[in-house]
């Protein structure tokens, strides 16, 4: 049994892209034993989250595209940075102007977003044009007291098979230019972790997540006190086992690998 699994695991938090499937046309591609190996890990009664910073189109149709795949699922085991950030901005009385994936849109449709007084963005792929990206921009110096949130903060993706800009850096070109910090929701952030760990009641310390991205999913999770396993699929790289920062509790080829030791014995 791997050293991370040996101690006492509670509760599991699966990323989604790269760890479950890969994106491309037509709703993308299960990885190899990804499939069976979430139906092992639920059939084992631990309760299992997955946390994903996808913001390209609404919740259900992520969770519709996943039982398409063949992944058992359901919609309130799944935790998307949107949801989270609707309730912020009705909890702060905020109305965005949203750079966001059109088909994300419908997730904010309850939002009020007349008369902006802060921004969000997500991964919004096409949509970050020069234009869009420099409407934003004139928004938040626009502002007394500009509020920029992001929907991750993640550097890249994986997409047919090629690294893509992710949210995070224009995130990063819009605080340098704006002179102000973003609020992330999403991982890497800490009140994420949290509220999936919460909702299944268990410990941090008793909770292993998994993930394709050495910093947002392991470090994230290791800053909050649970234990980091990173996958060498999805947007994994090499270079990531030697990471300046993170040390990841496990490394494992696959998903499947992941399950199979953390089952292993029980």
């Amino acid at each position: 049994m791997a050293g991370w699994a040996k101690r006492q695991v509670c509760g599991v938090l699966l990323d989604i892209t790269g760890v479950l499937y890969d994106s491309g046309p037509e709703g993308g591609t299960a990885i190899s034993g990804s499939v069976e190996a979430v139906k092992r890990l639920k059939a084992s009664s631990l309760p299992v989250r997955f946390c994903t910073n996808e913001t390209q189109c609404t919740k259900r149709m992520l969770v519709d595209k996943l039982q398409h795949l063949g992944f058992t699922m359901s919609e309130n085991e799944v935790f998307p940075p949107a949801p989270a950030m609707c309730h912020i901005l009705k909890q702060r009385n905020l109305r965005p102007h949203l750079l966001v994936h059109p088909d994300a849109l419908p997730d904010f449709s309850a939002c009020d977003r007349s008369n902006p007084n802060c921004v969000v963005i997500g991964d919004a792929a096409d949509e970050f044009s020069y234009k869009n990206v420099n409407d934003v921009f004139r928004l938040l110096v626009s502002l007394d007291k500009p509020v920029l949130f992001s929907l991750g903060k993640g550097k890249y993706y994986k997409e047919n098979n090629k690294l893509c800009l992710d949210v995070g850096p224009y995130m990063k070109a819009l605080e340098y230019a704006c002179d102000l910090e973003a609020e992330v929701v999403g991982k890497p952030s800490a009140a994420f972790f949290e509220a999936a760990v919460q909702d299944m009641g268990v410990e941090p310390g008793q909770v292993v997540m998994v993930g394709d991205d050495v910093v947002n999913d392991v470090g994230g999770a290791q800053a909050c006190g649970i234990r980091g396993v990173l996958v060498r699929t999805g947007k994994y790289r090499p270079q990531d086992e030697k990471h300046p920062t993170v040390n990841p509790d496990g490394i494992v080829d696959d998903l499947a690998q992941a399950i199979d030791s953390l089952l292993e014995g029980r």
